[in-house]
């Protein structure tokens, strides 16, 4: 033990009493770490971020529909104001030679005669085309539509013709048969009925009695609306129509059966056939108003005697599809009676038409 210079003990420090404050060991502690501390945000739903997403590729897709159907629409538009027909192959051969069917099918109105024409226009046009075959199911129909078939393939087509009858081919149908080349039928055929019929209806009961109207026509003359359905008929006036009407489009009638069956019938023979009489394919085959009885290969093979070909590819037009046309028929579908939608129907109409059918 030291002593110090007043002999009082003296003791040396320790260690730890030596050791300066600032010196001593502290518990160690996390650092922050360097630049600024920022404040963590909420984690964020990514829910309506899906949402939107799904509403914005929806929002594309209805244009690029819409787009697509605008121009469609301007294509069909261009389409139906054209004259256009489409092929269909139904029958395989080569495509330089070619049997074009043409169907007439149907009462026989002008929307039919355009329609008709203009597929033997097409095959007229088409150097490919050899023949022509006229498919017929019609129980006839208007007396000028049926003539312009008729005049079409008579005195506008220089290929072969074959008519072949459907079921009906009877009046405006036979009418516009004769005009071919050779005309067969099926086995089940009903052709014939060559003739005119007129007919109107007389309503002056309905309009007087359950509607209380009484139609008024001042007229330059008596004959001015004969016939009229707004009175009786009678005697005079049916005898008028006979001699205006009637007899003009049935000589007609008799005259372009005489001039397509010359080779095998007189007029003589026609006009004795020519009561309205209708015909089974048998019958008519035995009265020379046809020339065979098959079915569409048969009129194949025998189109392709008369155009002097061998094997040939066959086909059958269409029509291309018109929106102007398809929106114009459903507003015709609905039906409204005006005025005149009642003169229409009450107007007297000649017709090369089988009324049975």
């Amino acid at each position: 033990m030291d002593f110090d210079k007043n002999g009082d003990a003296w003791q040396q420090p320790t260690e730890e009493a030596e050791q300066p404050e600032q010196h001593r060991a502290e518990p160690p502690t996390q650092r922050p770490p360097a630049g600024p501390i920022m404040p963590r945000e909420p984690r964020r739903r990514s829910g309506w971020r899906i949402f939107w997403g799904v509403i914005l590729g929806l929002s594309i897709f209805a244009n690029i529909v819409l787009l697509l159907l605008l121009i469609g629409a301007a294509a069909f538009l261009a389409v139906g104001r054209g004259n256009a027909v489409v092929e269909e192959v139904i029958q395989k051969g080569p495509a330089s030679t070619k049997i074009a069917v043409v169907r007439l099918e149907g009462l026989i109105d002008n929307r039919k005669s355009a329609d008709v024409c203009r597929q033997l226009k097409a095959a007229r046009e088409d150097e490919s085309v050899k023949g022509i075959i006229l498919r017929v199911n019609s129980p006839g129909g208007m007396l000028t539509p049926s003539d312009e078939i008729y005049n079409d393939i008579r005195n506008k087509t220089d290929k072969p013709v074959i008519a072949l009858m459907g079921g009906v081919a009877a009046s405006g149908g036979y009418y516009a048969s004769v005009a071919c080349d050779r005309i067969m039928a099926e086995q089940t055929t009903i052709t014939g009925s060559i003739g005119v019929i007129a007919g109107w209806f007389v309503v002056k009961d309905l309009l007087k009695d359950k509607l209380g109207i009484e139609p008024v026509f001042v007229k330059s003359g008596p004959k001015k609306d004969w016939p009229s359905s707004f009175r009786e008929s009678s005697p005079e006036v049916e005898q008028y129509l006979q001699d205006k009407l009637i007899q003009p489009a049935y000589r007609r009638f008799l005259d372009v059966v005489s001039e397509g069956r010359k080779k095998v019938l007189n007029p003589a023979q026609v006009r004795k056939l020519a009561d309205g009489s209708i015909y089974s394919a048998e019958e008519a085959l035995g009265l020379k108003l046809i020339d065979s009885i098959g079915y569409l290969e048969d009129a194949i093979e025998q189109l392709k005697i008369l155009a002097n070909i061998g094997e040939a590819q066959v086909i059958e037009y269409h029509k291309p599809f018109s929106l102007t046309e398809f929106l114009a028929s459903r507003g015709e579908a609905s039906f409204k009676f005006d005025k005149n939608t009642l003169l229409e129907a009450t107007a007297p109409r000649a017709m090369y038409f089988w009324a049975g059918q």
